[in-house]
């Protein structure tokens, strides 16, 4: 793992600060169509932000409905790419397991929302998208270095795609 990993990235606390602000940026995002919470402005080199949407899972042990925000990369054939790299820390956080268990999710990219499906990208897959996506948020590079996990990319795809 790399020496420049921030302390305390995988303590109890950064967890619910990072719960918190998702929670509020979903909510904001929802009672605006995405104008607020729909763009994450992280440095000069985005002046415009890179792109949020809203991810909805059903939760794997409890049933229940949980949203995340995730910066997401729009694919030519209108699947959209996520990055589960939950800031480094050393598990996939929850949304990613609970698509491994019910793959049917709601995406939400401004105002729009549709049923997809979700998967984990294949090794190839990955391959191709990992620098599309670090070229996007140059952070997942950070992020993988922090971890001994593969971070996986998830492809959400139109139902029958």
């Amino acid at each position: 793992m790399d020496p420049t990993r921030p302390p305390g990235l995988d303590a109890p606390s950064t967890l619910r600060a990072v719960k918190a602000a998702s929670r509020l940026n979903a909510a904001l995002y929802r009672a605006t169509g995405g104008r607020v919470g729909g763009r994450f402005r992280a440095h000069r080199g985005f002046p415009r932000g890179i792109p949020v949407c809203l991810l909805t899972t059903r939760g794997r042990k409890s049933g229940r409905l949980r949203t995340a925000p995730l910066l997401y990369l729009g694919l030519e054939d209108g699947t959209v790419a996520v990055v589960a790299s939950q800031g480094g820390m050393a598990r996939n956080p929850m949304w990613y397991r609970n698509i491994l268990d019910e793959p049917r999710v709601v995406l939400q990219t401004g105002a729009e929302m549709t049923v997809r499906r979700a998967r984990p990208a294949t090794p190839e897959e990955r391959a191709e998208l990992w620098p599309r996506l670090v070229g996007l948020y140059p952070e997942y590079a950070d992020y993988q270095s922090w971890t001994d996990r593969e971070i996986p990319v998830v492809l959400l795809e139109r139902p029958g795609a």
